[in-house]
């Protein structure tokens, strides 16, 4: 089998959820650097327009989406579970609950001003702003909530975290590491690289236990890779991960499709269909330097739909 590559960049919080699920499963990695902001040719040519980081990529296949992403990994690498059998919904549900609501509490509330100066320091002006534009871009629709209220938020939800370790268990949901554990700590790591926000941690103790013991696992092992190797990779690669398109699934196999997620940076990617069941979506693009590639997605958190163009 081909590599694992992880398309990341270093602060990126839900590259952090996968580094250490890398690292939990003791697994070698090799790893590009992609830019923070747009533009992003060399992402566009393995994706074909899905611009959130990471993104992972095995030969000619990309695979979109941490949750997906992790999936994946727990395929390749079964071995410690990434969703234990006696945990395996409780695990997704709690894991789904810290991608969205308490991402998006964690992360809005850290960029208040007193963690920008800290997570922007050494910045010039306009590169902060220019961030600023592109993320606003991403999400022209969040509404930020007033301070004393993402606070409130934020202390509410560390208190149902607090409550679940309150028996001194060793993970989220008992004995075993999970799938849960990773997708929380990735916000509380965001968190902690403000300490003017991060003091707002202090007190929760089983949290920080907890979180210690997450991190431990570090990021496994990883070797660097350039964005044009990357691409050199799929192009020089014949075959793609077994796939097809469910007989009930709605549309039929290589129906031109569009692709797009439902929650944030809306960017369509447009290609043939040729995956399709109740857990992810696969769509057949050809780019001019990549080549053929296959661009997975999972169902939860993304639109399908047909569309009457030509895929690029």
């Amino acid at each position: 089998m081909d590599e694992l590559v992880l398309h990341h960049y270093p602060t990126s919080p839900f590259s952090e959820k996968v580094r250490l699920v890398l690292g939990m499963k003791g697994m070698h990695w090799r790893s590009v650097m992609v830019p923070v902001m747009l533009p992003k040719p060399d992402v566009v040519a393995l994706t074909g327009g899905y611009r959130r980081t990471p993104f992972m990529q095995i030969g000619a296949d990309i695979y979109c989406d941490s949750a997906l992403m992790c999936r994946v990994i727990d395929r390749i690498a079964p071995e410690p579970p990434l969703y234990p059998e006696s945990t395996h919904g409780l695990a997704a549900i709690v894991a789904q609950w810290a991608d969205q609501s308490f991402f998006w509490t964690a992360v809005p509330f850290t960029m208040q001003p007193a963690g920008v100066a800290h997570l922007f320091a050494g910045m010039p002006p306009e590169a902060v702003k220019a961030f600023g534009a592109d993320r606003a871009a991403m999400s022209p629709g969040f509404r930020r909530a007033p301070l004393h209220d993402q606070a409130a938020h934020f202390h509410d939800y560390l208190g149902r975290l607090e409550h679940l370790l309150a028996d001194d268990r060793p993970f989220l949901l008992g004995a075993l590491p999970s799938i849960a554990d990773f997708s929380a700590a990735q916000s509380i790591w965001f968190v902690r690289r403000a300490p003017p926000v991060a003091a707002h941690l202090e007190g929760y103790r089983r949290i920080d236990v907890w979180y210690a013991r997450v991190t431990a696992f570090g990021h496994g092992t990883s070797e660097k890779m350039t964005s044009a190797e990357a691409i050199a990779l799929a192009r020089q690669t014949a075959s793609f991960a077994p796939c097809g398109v469910d007989a009930d699934a709605g549309l039929a196999a290589g129906t031109t499709v569009g692709v797009t997620p439902a929650d944030y940076a809306h960017d369509e990617v447009v290609g043939k269909l040729v995956g399709l069941d109740t857990s992810e979506a696969v769509v057949e693009r050809v780019d001019e330097r990549a080549g053929t590639v296959h661009v997975h997605f999972p169902r939860v958190g993304f639109h399908v739909k047909a569309i009457k163009k030509d895929p690029p």
